[in-house]
């Protein structure tokens, strides 16, 4: 009898422990999968960053924002924001005109999503901050000083 309560425990915990596995694989976060455009990531100058997007022509729009504070305390978190309000944007980018690679954050924008990102940058120093979008093939920017100061006390 001692032989059979101990198999019963045995798969009744069997149970439970196989229970639990499947509840935690339910609800655990998904990996995300990306492509890498290490060639537009290398760019150090904005012509050279533009032409590996194909982003030659891009012109100012009001139909992008870039939402930003004037100053950042700290240069290696940069809360940045961008709302695209052009239909059938495609992609949204961060580029830091004086960072040693200019292109700081690229999304693709899927036509299930609301064309508005919010990331964090890193900059280097004070510099311009273009958000580049890309809209039925043609690209739109909007632009922003940022400046990146010590303890946030202008400069």
């Amino acid at each position: 009898m001692k032989n059979a309560h101990t198999r019963r425990q045995i798969l009744r915990n069997g149970g439970l422990l196989g229970l639990l596995a499947t509840i935690g694989s339910a609800i655990a976060p998904r990996l995300a999968l990306a492509e890498w455009n290490k060639p537009a990531f290398d760019g150090k100058t904005l012509p050279e960053t533009y032409k590996v997007l194909g982003a030659d022509g891009a012109k100012e729009s009001s139909d992008v924002q870039l939402i930003a504070s004037d100053i950042a305390e700290n240069g290696a978190v940069v809360p940045v924001q961008a709302v695209s309000k052009i239909p059938n944007t495609t992609q949204i980018s961060f580029l830091v005109e004086k960072n040693p690679n200019m292109l700081a954050a690229l999304f693709d924008i899927t036509p299930d999503m609301v064309p508005d990102v919010t990331t964090r940058i890193k900059m280097g120093q004070t510099s311009n901050v273009i958000v580049l979008v890309k809209a039925d093939g043609k690209f739109y920017t909007a632009t922003k000083e940022i400046k990146v100061t010590l303890g946030g006390c202008g400069g």
